[in-house]
């Protein structure tokens, strides 16, 4: 796979995550869990988001050093 449609792959995976994250963040925010248990699942949606676009980042540094 050519550079740029590694750069391209890995840029619109972190916009979908961070769009997703945005989106359950929102959620959180507003008010909108219905309860503790609704919480606990948004904050880990928000955590495993988190990590798999940490996850992204460092790929992408270790492609671009290559």
């Amino acid at each position: 796979m050519s550079n740029i449609a590694t750069n391209n792959l890995l840029a619109a995976l972190q916009k979908i995550y961070r769009d997703h994250m945005n989106e359950v963040t929102d959620h959180v925010a507003g008010g909108g869990c219905k309860d503790m248990n609704d919480y606990s699942r948004c904050t880990g949606i928000i955590e495993g988001l988190a990590y798999a676009e940490r996850e992204l980042l460092d790929l992408n540094n270790r492609l671009e050093r290559e």
